[in-house]
């Protein structure tokens, strides 16, 4: 066989999302797009700004000897210097400290980001904490790179629990993955919370003699709900690094343009980590993303895509489940929501859906089962459309009614 044991097994365990998605193609030609409600993926469905067109045109234009030539491993230094100051600016209250182009990254969206990261900081065998129900790719991203991941949970609100997380620290541990607002919850822990976790990996480094380093998944920074603001990482931890990108904010995940940012109080550590994760970039082969989209992203970091849309599905689907039965912790953020199931098993419970026409994730393919994931990258009325379909496949299931 060509393919590799490791890759046969990487791919029947990937395999979930990818029938959904077949399956979803499979229903819609069979009755229609309009009847079939696909909440399985988060495909940010929202218009990028006006600017993004106009600003992406003038860029094109500005067709200068070089423009498309190699640029830095880092990214191009303007640009860098850009995104420098504008997290400077977004960090300002609460963190107080300048960062510089060299504490600024440039990658292949926010996955490319974790990626370097990881290649940086793990040496093989070492450990990866991350905070379950969480985005299940980061076991793929640490096996990349000869790490291990540990699975800590959250509280039932999905709340980071400090002793948990204390208790699942082992001499090999090297990093944790936060990722707030947090994919599939919807959960934005506040500044408490994460300087909570920063006093446990404090407190873990004076016995490892080696800093913990984390790592903050953060591209739904923006999408907050309520008018509240998502606090800074770097105000809860040294030795604390940003991965975002511009797929959410912008709503262009197509173009694949993330950036990880170093903290500029990593004792001493963080220009030889800058160093790290730069070549990580290069090696790893993807080498930055396109120069044209970096140009035009950098003249657009305080614009958004009308993000206030997904607070009202969110609040809108939320209302509507809860008044139907469904036990959910609503989201303070984010395109999801993750109800409980009205039964104990998620993967028959997303079958009773799929009954009505309705695709949802079960929560095992987030490592918490008895949830189930809905994506809101769906308007209003295909929303509205669905409520009583979801009303339909909690009483067939609370009934037993049999699975077809």
């Amino acid at each position: 066989m060509l393919v590799s044991e490791k890759m046969r097994d990487a791919v029947n365990k990937g395999s979930l999302i990818r029938a959904m998605f077949e399956d979803g193609i499979k229903l819609k030609n069979q009755y229609g797009a309009d009847n079939v409600f696909d909440f399985s993926l988060g495909n940010p469905d929202l218009s990028p700004p006006t600017e993004f067109a106009e600003t992406l045109s003038e860029v094109i234009k500005e067709n200068k000897p070089g423009v498309h030539g190699y640029m830095p491993n880092a990214g191009l230094e303007e640009v860098r210097k850009a995104f420098a100051d504008y997290v400077t600016e977004q960090n300002k209250e609460e963190f107080g400290e300048t960062f510089v182009a060299d504490n600024v990254v440039l990658t292949v969206g926010a996955a490319g980001g974790i990626n370097c990261v990881l290649k940086a900081v793990l040496d093989p065998g070492d450990e990866v904490m991350v905070l379950a129900p969480y985005f299940v790719e980061y076991g793929f991203y640490a096996d990349n790179h000869a790490g291990v991941i540990v699975q800590v949970e959250t509280d039932r609100k999905f709340r980071p629990d400090p002793e948990a997380l204390a208790k699942s620290i082992t001499p090999k541990t090297r990093a944790l993955i936060v990722n707030t607002p947090n994919n599939p919850t919807g959960a934005v822990y506040d500044a408490g919370e994460l300087k909570a976790i920063g006093d446990v990996l404090t407190l873990a480094n004076q016995k490892l003699k080696r800093p913990i380093v984390l790592i903050a998944d953060e591209p739904y920074k923006k999408i907050v709900f309520d008018g509240k603001k998502a606090p800074s990482i770097f105000a809860s931890y040294p030795y604390s690094i940003s991965v975002t990108s511009f797929s959410k904010d912008l709503s262009i995940p197509g173009e694949r343009l993330g950036y990880v940012t170093i903290s500029p109080k990593t004792d001493g550590d963080a220009e030889e980590l800058f160093l790290a994760v730069t070549l990580a970039n290069r090696i790893l082969g993807s080498v930055n993303a396109p120069a044209l989209v970096q140009r035009t992203a950098a003249r657009l970091l305080r614009k958004n895509a009308d993000l206030s849309v997904y607070e009202k599905r969110s609040k809108l689907l939320s209302e509507a489940l809860a008044d139907m039965g469904y036990d959910l912790t609503p989201p303070e953020g984010t395109f999801y929501l993750f109800p409980k199931c009205p039964i104990e098993s998620d993967s028959d419970f997303t079958v009773y859906l799929r009954q009505e026409l309705i695709l949802a994730v079960p929560g095992t393919g987030f490592k918490r089962s008895g949830h189930f994931r809905l994506s809101l990258c769906a308007d209003e009325e295909h929303i509205r459309k669905s409520l009583n379909r979801f009303k339909v496949a909690r009483e067939n299931a609370m009934n037993k009614k049999p699975l077809f």
